[in-house]
């Protein structure tokens, strides 16, 4: 299947992806910051963060503590 949510989940490597809060303070006053994908600074609070994708995590299922 093509198209979709799934399509607009999904994005190509290197995209930025935009956070919808800052993690900070909770303001939407947010922009990209800097050249590298990823780094965002919030105008409300003046901090810098940075978004990253740290890979997929096993659900739990039949993993041993």
């Amino acid at each position: 299947m093509t198209g979709g949510s799934s399509a607009e989940a999904e994005s190509p490597a290197g995209e930025r992806q935009v956070p919808f809060f800052c993690p900070y303070c909770g303001e939407e006053e947010l922009r990209p910051s800097g050249s590298n994908p990823g780094n965002w600074e919030c105008r409300a609070c003046s901090r810098g963060f940075q978004l990253r994708f740290n890979g997929l995590v096993s659900s739990g299922a039949g993993a041993s503590p």
